[in-house]
Parts: structure tokens; sequence; C-alpha cells
């Protein structure tokens, strides 16, 4: 019996061993090591957001950097109550792009839960993330630009065609302002550029 023991220890060994060296050698950071790995960094940190017609407050949102860069999540709290919501971006090193799931406590209304992909960085760094939302009334093209500011600040914009991204409709608009940083609310002085 002890030597049956003995045999099926070394077996288990032998074969915890042999599935390691299967696995490839972990790359450094290759998130990190991507320009569109990093291409969410000016968006992460603590904010105060703000509508950006007239600067009243539209609510707090999160925005965390986690596993090496390969994932980063917002997490959002609107001034309305059950206005809460949560994104989890991934970024995928072999085919160099974002993905985003957006979801809310009711994800049966248009938006309550969304899946985009970055489609480019823009003028002046913005991202913009784009997919499709199944409507009772036919799919809404959904599109959200994340443009950052010289003066710390970060504008949101999402946008929904109905007729498939021929007209656009801004149904959010905002700026975030840095938790801690002077309010400059939605002064549209200063620019991205």
């Amino acid at each position: 019996m002890a030597k049956i023991s003995t045999w099926l220890l070394l077996l288990l060994a032998f074969a915890s061993s042999a599935r390691a060296d299967r696995l490839p050698a972990p790359i450094s950071m290759p998130c990190r090591e991507q320009v569109r790995g990093r291409a969410l960094d000016f968006w992460v940190g603590d904010w105060k957001v703000v509508n950006a017609v007239d600067g009243t407050p539209a609510g707090e949102n999160r925005i965390a950097r986690l596993l090496d860069g390969c994932a980063v999540t917002e997490t959002w709290h609107g001034v309305d109550k059950g206005d809460d919501g949560m994104s989890l971006f991934t970024y995928d090193a072999r085919r160099h792009v974002w993905d985003q799931v957006w979801v809310t406590q009711d994800t049966s209304r248009p938006g309550g839960l969304k899946h985009k992909t970055m489609t480019g960085i823009l003028y002046a760094n913005a991202v913009r993330f784009q997919g499709t939302i199944a409507a009772p009334k036919g799919d809404i093209a959904d599109r959200t630009t994340l443009t950052p500011w010289r003066d710390g600040r970060v504008r949101q914009t999402i946008e929904w065609s109905k007729d498939g991204g021929k007209t656009w409709k801004t149904v959010f608009d905002a700026f975030y302002i840095r938790k801690g940083a002077a309010n400059v609310g939605a002064s549209q002085a200063g620019d991205p550029h």
C-alpha cells in the first residue's frame, strides 16, 4: 500500500510539473506596453461629473485600472435614484482593441446593458467606443467619446443613431472633474487640443 501511495504522489507531482511546463512564460505587461493599451489612462481616477450644458451635478464616477492594465472598471452613481451602473473594459493585447460591457440594475431597458468596442483614437487623444442596442422599435447605434482636456477635465459624449449612423442625437454630455480639483464646471474655456 505504501508503494502505491508513493507512486501516486510521484505521478501527481509529475503531472503538475508537466502542466506548468506547457503554459507560456508571461510577458512582462503586454497591455501597458502597447499605446492602445494605455488609451484610457487619462480617465483613471475619482471624478465629479457635471452636465456640459449648465454645470449642474450629473453624478460621480470612479475609474480604476486593474490586472496590469488589461482591465479598467467604471463605477457610476448618478444624482437620480437608481441611476447606477458599472463597466468592465478589457484590453485584448493580441487584437490591440478595448471592449466594454456596461450594465445597470435594469438590463431590460434600452441602454441598461451595452456591449461596445473601441473604434479608434481620435484627434486630441479622444477615444471612441461604439456598439448596438437592441430596442423594441429597432436597433440603436450607440457611441461614446471620451476626450481629455488640457485643464485635466474629461468630456464624455454619448450619442445614439436610429438611422444607421446617418444622424446622431446626444443623449449624455458631461464634464468629468477630478475630485479635489478646482471646479471649473461646464466652462467651455480651454479645449482638448
